[in-house]
């Protein structure tokens, strides 16, 4: 019979969770840093410890803020697939948002949830018809911010999760699995959660990263990723004497975030479509620099979108000819569904495992990206279970202590399911 978590197991679910949500771990996107804030630390120590505490005897932070830590096989010798269990790997990350902040959050929690509009504040309201997820946690534990600050369900959540099914799995020594691998990692939220990630060293055959959404939802897609830089060099004079002198970059970063088809943009675009999102733009008069995101679903749409932008410019720089106007293109991410369907029995197993606990698998294509998008990339088959946040990144984020309890049953039953296929 599949896991179910008690009444017991939920509590320390959601005491976990209000624990680490309080520790600030905001990251920094204009960071050079790694991890881009030391502050991530501050809860990557505290996993390390607890890790260590529930029988993970190598637990521990390095110096790039990553907490890895293997809960040994307990597969006895006399059964058939001893020795035979790929080795699985649990990842989340510690860093919350870094556009919203993360400090002296204030988690409010309504137990059995009435399925009415939720009031946060005199001037912010949770309304069902905005968010109708609201509707399918009726009666659910729900925790919410108080409106100020994001809740960090994005990956805080997933962290509580996992350390929720090691402390499971310490507790109930008869739940036969393979060797697995944790990981804990800082700078998802800026793309660079995997840049000090050693996989050969994280010994791990196959892995899933907890920091999805929705109950159900497993997600072998991501967007494939790059960013635009567009920079943008004027000439600044005296505005009293700057008649047929000055080019002004501010105007021209102006011109090619009007000139970007509407139609293409986050805003107007939803479920497989591409966009172009222009997101920071730093400078003045003289030197604007512009950072635009591409998104798309395959390479062939990402290059058609990067293609527009640069016509974008070349149509701007023809009415600015005195405008030096540069785009350079760095990749972020591809997605993982090329690497996943070259051997699917992670994503099999894990849809498998859903619905063994009794709920309808989703499966899900990621608007974003994850850490498992490129650790697939880097040999690691990684796709996504879901976490149970909701209004991920706002000060309306919330999250169903059922969805994230459902989420640690569903990770249980993925290890199960890797012992019977290998019997």
């Amino acid at each position: 019979m599949p896991v179910t978590l008690d009444s017991a197991n939920r509590r320390q679910l959601l005491d976990r969770f209000l624990r680490y949500v309080k520790v600030d771990t905001r990251s920094d996107e204009a960071s050079t840093t790694s991890p881009t804030t030391e502050k991530q630390k501050d809860l990557a120590r505290i996993l390390a410890e607890e890790l260590k505490a529930l029988g993970c005897a190598d637990a521990a932070m390095t110096e790039w803020g990553y907490v890895f830590a293997t809960v040994p096989s307990n597969i006895p010798e006399s059964h058939p697939a001893h020795g035979r269990v790929p080795t699985i790997g649990l990842i989340a990350h510690v860093d919350t948002y870094f556009g919203t902040s993360g400090k002296d959050v204030k988690p409010q929690i309504i137990e059995s949830y009435s399925g009415n509009d939720i009031v946060i504040s005199a001037d912010q309201v949770l309304k069902v018809a905005d968010n109708p997820n609201l509707a399918k946690v009726v009666g659910h534990t729900v925790i919410h911010t108080d409106g100020t600050t994001l809740l960090g369900a994005d990956d805080k959540a997933g962290v509580a999760e996992i350390m929720t099914a090691v402390a499971w799995m310490r507790d109930n020594p008869g739940f036969l699995h393979g060797r697995i691998r944790v990981a804990f990692t800082t700078d998802e939220e800026v793309g660079r959660g995997t840049e000090h990630f050693d996989v050969e060293a994280f010994g791990a055959d196959y892995a899933y990263t907890l920091d999805g959404s929705d109950l159900g939802e497993i997600e072998d897609e991501t967007f494939c990723a790059d960013t635009a830089n567009v920079l943008i060099e004027g000439h600044d004079v005296h505005p009293g004497y700057a008649k047929n002198k000055l080019v002004n970059a501010l105007r021209v970063a102006a011109a090619v975030i009007e000139g970007i088809d509407t139609r293409h943009l986050p805003e107007t675009t939803e479920g497989r479509e591409p966009y172009l999102h222009p997101y920071i733009a730093s400078g003045d008069v003289t030197k604007v620099d512009l950072k635009v995101l591409v998104r798309a679903f395959t390479n062939e749409e990402l290059e058609e979108r990067e293609a527009h932008l640069r016509a974008v410019v070349a149509k701007v720089n023809e009415r600015f000819p005195k405008a030096k106007i540069t785009v350079k293109i760095e990749e972020s991410y591809r997605n993982m569904a090329y690497k996943i369907r070259e051997d699917s029995k992670v994503l099999d197993y894990a849809l498998e495992a859903v619905e063994r606990i009794g709920v309808a698998p989703i499966r899900q294509a990621i608007r974003g990206g994850t850490d498992g998008a490129r650790l697939s990339f880097m040999g690691l088959l990684t796709p996504n279970v879901w976490a149970g946040g909701q209004s991920f990144h706002s000060v309306n984020e919330w999250v169903s202590l059922e969805w994230m309890t459902k989420a640690v049953e569903a990770t249980l039953e993925i290890l199960t399911v890797w012992v019977e296929k290998t019997e």
